[in-house]
């Protein structure tokens, strides 16, 4: 008589967990308008890759150039993001925390690394790069102090002028050399230096004033609350 096999005792299976849901931060990270806003810092070292290829000692008059219209395709990208992903956060109702500390942080980061680089290649003074940087550094100080008292420095229209000529003034100094333009009314040699040069000191003007804007509504803000308590 055969007898029964004995019954090997069944594996127990592990149970898949579920997948935990992303988090909130996780969810604004990864919209679309935040993810231009990470591209526009990630372009960055390309941009000052080229501009340093854009010196004429390294590799001539004709790679020089060709360095200076890739750096400023580039930054012109990267300007374009910056309109882009504060249009879709505003209309797509992709606002959020991380958007509102990221995208002045990535605009900064781009006009300063620029700043920087141009100093280097001589092409900008030292002083005026300084007193940049200096208005940037105590501004954004400013905010993280009006932050940690709940209350925003929202920019105005001083700061805005301010970003829009430093912008246009950077593109006229990444494009440096000397060029013939045959467009609408403007013909002629432009010197794209002198241009971008006058450009970034009349933000300077504008700078002052937005920093002026901002002391005032710090002051006045802080005021207010003391006031209420």
């Amino acid at each position: 008589m055969q007898l029964p096999k004995p019954m090997l005792p069944m594996r127990n299976r592990k149970k898949k967990k579920p997948r935990k849901a992303p988090g909130p931060l996780q969810g604004e990270i990864f919209n679309i308008p935040n993810i231009l806003t990470m591209g526009r810092v990630a372009i960055i070292p390309a941009v000052m890759w080229q501009m340093e290829l854009s010196d004429v000692a390294l590799g001539g008059e004709w790679a020089a150039r060709r360095a200076v219209f890739i750096a400023t395709s580039l930054f012109a990208l990267a300007s374009i993001t910056d309109f882009l992903d504060g249009w879709l956060a505003r209309n797509l109702n992709m606002q959020s925390a991380f958007g509102r500390f990221l995208d002045p942080l990535a605009d900064k980061l781009l006009v300063l690394a620029c700043l920087i680089e141009l100093v280097h290649l001589e092409r900008v003074p030292v002083w005026l790069v300084v007193l940049l940087l200096s208005r940037e550094i105590a501004i954004t100080g400013l905010r993280a102090i009006a932050a940690e008292e709940g209350f925003e420095l929202p920019s105005d229209r001083w700061g805005k002028w301010k970003t829009a000529l430093q912008m246009v003034g950077l593109i006229g100094l990444l494009l440096h050399f000397a060029t013939d333009v045959d467009f609408l009314l403007l013909r002629g040699s432009v010197e794209f230096h002198r241009v971008g040069l006058a450009l970034l000191a009349a933000s300077m003007i504008f700078s002052v004033g937005s920093a002026g804007g901002y002391m005032g509504n710090f002051v006045r803000q802080a005021f207010v609350r003391r006031a209420a308590t």
